[in-house]
């Protein structure tokens, strides 16, 4: 637990990517099996302890502290673990011994539910803050050390020598503590044997659209689609079962079963989850309501049904489809849902073009308000590769979106951001009253969040645990990429993928923009929404 604890800070403190892979691979070198595993399992956040909850984790700190104190040091932190490692009352002697991570571990995850609290405790009566923040965050999760679990795969293929697809291809089927996956990878074993489950296949990824790059845009060699508001999935079925993974290979099956249930097709499918509404598709503000939810009520299913686009087809029955052109692929999964139509999946319509002014023009009737990202190209005699390969497919996407907000409420960050108040919640006038719509964290300079968490400090109203109100006086220029009514948010409104494209110091927010402006770019979706696509 100790040594688990050291990389952890460490990882914290090390910015650079090649510092933190060193880090990791030296880490993987010298542990010991099985602890590296379940420390490979806790910074991929593939481990989960059904008891262990941050409310419990208040119980005890609340229990042990003067509750003005620790709302004080939580506001000032504006991190739970690492302000209940700080404060925790009992001074441990440095070399208390600590039993080992799997050890802990295994404990997380089999103690009954009323004793989960009192192990806890005496860990922590044991523990320096460093290693308390290491146990809190196996426990909590979101330990924001800078490393997903995109990167930790990077890390396993440069370690054992082996392209990073064949990670990706075998990461669902492996199992904790990964002592085949780290025997495989030190060359002291055979590939680990995933066939008994159902497994991801690493997606393949466009490069956005350059000027440098409309030359080759041709009819003739590339195929145009529109880009969906939705999320890229991968839908597998096979004589195991069905899987749904979103597209860096997180399960996401129960979260959509509709989609799920409808699958009876054995192939692997590559396509865009959407949201059925009417005769077409909604926006990504209702996919939103289904995103995340573990166990999704029957209701929320029936006001929000499930549709696939499928673009591409990876595999049927047996037959690996990858090193085949896009348009023979294109042609196979045309054929499969024609024969089969199945229910709430369709085939992406292919958008003709004759040259790069006639998709000059499809693109800025996005722009006007059509529920589409833009446009991808895919040149028509390119393979399926993992990756992200340069020249066979592009994303031209749409201009965002702009308006002129007012900073309300800024919050700390975490990670390397956690010394700045660096997450902004914005907002428009309506009338003389200023309502929130929206929220964003990045986007910023080193120097511009120093600039701008000076300025919080000094315009504070009041507080509200770790946020700040303050005093509505600073304009930003909000990027986004679409807008949508809400229930959920007091003004009405959702942005689609806010960022800060700029701070308006010159600009007094009275003359940030009213909420018509909103409500305008609102009524041209609603006049450009496009043609419905869903099969008859």
């Amino acid at each position: 637990m100790k040594d688990f604890a050291a990389l952890l800070e460490r990882l914290y403190y090390t910015h650079s990517n090649l510092g933190k892979e060193q880090l990791l691979r030296d880490y993987f070198a010298h542990t010991p099996d099985p602890d590296r595993g379940y420390a490979l399992a806790i910074i991929a956040d593939t481990l989960q302890l059904k008891h262990f909850k941050r409310g419990m984790v208040l119980e005890l700190i609340r229990a042990r502290t003067d509750p003005t104190l620790f709302a004080m040091a939580y506001d000032y932190v504006g991190e739970l673990s690492e302000t209940v490692a700080h404060l925790w009352p009992t001074q441990a002697p440095p070399n208390a011994n600590l039993p080992a991570l799997h050890e802990v571990v295994q404990a997380l995850d089999t103690l009954p539910k009323d004793q989960l609290p009192a192990y806890v405790a005496d860990l922590l009566d044991r523990m320096q803050p460093s290693e308390r923040w290491a146990l809190l965050k196996i426990g909590t999760g979101s330990l924001r050390i800078g490393v997903s679990a995109r990167f930790v795969k990077q890390v396993l293929a440069r370690y054992g020598a082996q392209p990073v697809e064949r990670i990706e291809s075998l990461w669902h089927g492996l199992e904790l503590p990964y002592t085949e996956l780290f025997a495989w990878l030190e060359q002291r074993g055979p590939l680990p044997e995933v066939h008994e489950k159902l497994t991801f296949t690493p997606v393949m990824l466009a490069h956005p659209l350059e000027a440098r790059d409309y030359a080759r845009i041709t009819p003739q060699d590339y195929a145009a689609e529109w880009k969906y508001d939705g999320i890229r999935v991968q839908l597998v079925r096979n004589a195991l079962g069905v899987a749904l993974f979103s597209r860096t290979g997180d399960d996401i099956a129960a979260a959509f079963p509709d989609m799920v249930a409808r699958m009876t097709l054995d192939a692997t499918l590559d396509g865009e989850l959407l949201v059925r509404e009417g005769e077409g598709f909604g926006s990504f503000n209702a996919l939103q309501q289904r995103l995340g939810r573990k166990a999704p009520t029957k209701a929320l299913i029936a006001k929000y049904p499930t549709h696939l686009v499928a673009y591409d087809v990876l595999r049927i029955g047996e037959e690996d489809l990858r090193a085949l052109p896009y348009d023979a692929r294109r042609a196979r999964l045309s054929a499969l849902l024609e024969a089969h139509k199945p229910e709430a999946i369709s085939l992406s319509p292919q958008v003709e073009f004759a040259d790069m002014e006639d998709l000059a023009c499809l693109r800025a009737a996005c722009a006007e308000g059509a529920r589409y990202e833009g446009l991808m190209l895919k040149e028509r005699r390119s393979a399926y590769v993992a990756g992200r390969p340069t020249g066979p497919w592009y994303k031209w996407k749409i201009e965002p979106r702009r308006v002129d907000a007012v900073l309300m409420y800024a919050q700390r960050g975490s990670g390397k951001r956690s010394s700045f108040y660096s997450d902004f919640t914005f907002g428009l006038w309506q009338g003389e009253a200023l309502l929130p719509i929206g929220k964003a964290y990045f986007g910023f300079t080193d120097a511009e969040l120093k600039q701008l968490d000076k300025w919080v400090r000094e315009h504070t109203m009041q507080t509200f645990g770790p946020v700040r109100e303050v005093e509505k006086a600073l304009v930003f220029e909000v990027a986004f990429d679409a807008v949508h009514r809400s229930a959920r948010h007091k003004s009405g409104y959702a942005l689609r993928f806010p960022r800060i494209s700029r701070i308006r110091w010159d600009k007094p927010a009275a003359e940030a923009d009213q909420m018509q402006a909103l409500e305008a770019l609102l009524g041209e979706e609603a006049a450009a929404t496009p043609p419905s696509i869903l099969p008859n």
